[in-house]
């Protein structure tokens, strides 16, 4: 009779990093070099690409935001300097309208 073993189920933990530690993390990376700073850290290697994506993706965003953000008030700015100019025409046409009566 051989003995098997009933299969135990896995018992995963997961760690939950603060934004600091993954940017202390990344720093480091980028000073040693991924592989040693996964070793060093005690995490994946993985684990620092996934992170590195993750911030490199927010700064894109955040810069894309910033530039609509500029260009949203360029364009409020022109659109009341030509409703001030519409409003200013309205105003001569009427006062041209009643001359001519």
């Amino acid at each position: 009779m051989s003995k098997t073993k009933s299969p135990s189920p896995k018992s995963t933990t997961y760690t939950h990093h603060s934004h600091e530690y993954k940017q202390e993390a990344l720093k480091l990376a980028k000073q040693i070099g991924v592989g040693k700073a996964a070793l060093q850290l005690g995490v994946h290697e993985s684990q620092l690409y996934q992170w590195r994506k993750a911030f490199q993706h927010a700064q894109t965003v955040s810069e894309r935001e910033t530039s609509l953000a500029v260009e949203n008030a360029h364009l409020k700015r022109e659109l009341a300097e030509v409703q001030e100019e519409l409003a200013i025409a309205k105003k001569a046409a009427t006062y041209f309208a009643k001359q001519l009566k």
